[in-house]
């Protein structure tokens, strides 16, 4: 949740801020709402001082032989006035509440201007574009031609956007998937196998809601959704906690198939392994102290990076400008793998720093000593990686001029001494 003393003390410096992500957040309602708030509040605590007053006075009164009635009427109609203050203190409170929750973070300082991923600054690249003797094919065309991805059945038990994976091709998933955890648990992550739902005090946790509902699955009749990523997960297992200080940073990574309403253009991105209803993907997740939250996502994003160069995929890395940045992001970095079919770098993970953005909402604090105060953590994430991305990747990068694909050497192991799919 945003932070309300932002805006109280800081109010145009964080207007202009958020102004970065081009949009209008109308947050004059703010000042209106705390002032009405303040009022109610003012209000409530003069009638409560009258009332403790007259409540002293009255047993004077009546030692004193003195007629209470007047005054005991006084003390019913400042009861009463109480009561509605207190009703309408909850309505502004509640209301006030709804619309922190709807106030996305304030991108941080490194991260650069901008309104779409056009804007975006690369940092680095690894590896360079994939060059074939021959005309490459898209990995929907190869995989089908190979047997190991078959949309047809796919769409005809699910619909569009989804794809089965079949023999090698469902043995390559699986292969990248222990791959990934074991180089993540190596790098000292905690492997957890998470709920494939969350109900929607963990989505509002984490801030997919309310900002993205319309992209979530609700499972009819229930509070529960399907989940969008392991974020949602291993961002809530210490909600609502206070953790000792020592054992930050904590740090968790976890595989589940993530599920999003996903929109797209016709055509290209309907076919294919990118942009899916149902996904595969690899998380990485830490809880940090604030002042070492940087260095924390510069670890965790080389984390991702070790995958993609294990593996041999070229990638570039930019960093988000503010008009693309994740509602609860305050800064991310984009890793982005050479498709070939694509002609171009295509998003296979987002590492992230939030800050204290869930944290708060969440209520993830830690402290040191039993006599401090405790503090909100900060929280970062990325996918490490996000699996039918690099499934796609590998086909296309690692296809031959025979039609077969050659395996990445770091999966030999993990596909049972299998070199390539033919």
């Amino acid at each position: 949740m945003f932070d309300i003393r932002q805006l109280r003390e800081n109010f145009d410096e964080t207007k202009a801020l958020l102004g970065k992500r081009g949009k209008d957040f109308g947050l004059e309602r703010f000042e209106e709402m705390d002032k009405r708030r303040r009022e109610v509040m003012r209000k409530a605590e003069d009638m409560r001082a009258k009332q403790n007053a007259a409540s002293k006075q009255i047993p004077i009164m009546k030692k004193e032989g003195k007629d209470t009635a007047a005054l005991m009427a006084e003390m019913k109609e400042l009861s009463d006035a109480i009561k509605n203050l207190d009703t309408e203190f909850r309505a502004v409170d509640e209301e006030m509440d709804t619309f922190l929750m709807g106030i996305p973070n304030i991108p941080h300082h490194t991260v650069p201007d901008g309104l779409t991923e056009a804007d975006n600054v690369e940092v680095r690249k690894w590896g360079t574009p994939t060059e074939f003797s021959f005309e490459p094919k898209p990995h929907w065309d190869l995989g089908e031609e190979l047997k190991i991805l078959d949309q047809t059945t796919a769409v005809k038990i699910a619909g569009t956007r989804f794809m089965m994976l079949r023999g090698h091709g469902a043995r390559l998933v699986r292969a990248l998937i222990s791959f990934m955890l074991d180089r993540h648990t190596n790098h000292g992550y905690e492997e957890i196998m998470p709920p494939y739902i969350a109900h929607r005090r963990s989505m509002e946790g984490t801030g997919q809601l309310p900002d993205k509902e319309g992209m979530l699955f609700h499972l009819s009749d229930t509070d529960y959704f399907l989940n969008p990523t392991a974020e949602t997960a291993l961002t809530n297992i210490h909600r609502d906690e206070i953790i000792d200080g020592a054992r930050l940073p904590v740090k968790f990574c976890a595989y589940s198939p993530s599920f999003r309403k996903e929109a797209g253009a016709a055509g290209r991105d309907t076919r294919g392994l990118i942009r899916m209803h149902q996904f595969d993907k690899v998380e990485i997740f830490k809880l940090s102290r604030p002042e070492s939250s940087y260095d924390e996502l510069e670890s965790l994003t080389a984390d991702a990076e070790d995958i993609l160069q294990k593996l041999g995929l070229p990638y570039n890395v930019t960093n988000q400008c503010c008009g693309d940045l994740g509602f609860s992001n305050a800064k991310t970095y984009d890793l982005n793998v050479w498709m070939p079919s694509y002609n171009r770098y295509v998003e296979i993970s987002s590492c992230s720093n939030f800050e204290a953005f869930q944290a708060r909402r969440a209520g993830i604090r830690f402290k040191d000593g039993t006599g401090d105060k405790p503090v909100f953590a900060h929280t970062l994430n990325g996918s490490g990686l996000a699996v039918s991305r690099a499934t796609a990747a590998i086909i296309e990068n690692y296809q031959q001029a025979d039609g077969s694909i050659k395996i990445p050497e770091a999966l030999v192991p993990y596909m049972g001494g299998v070199t390539e799919i033919n």
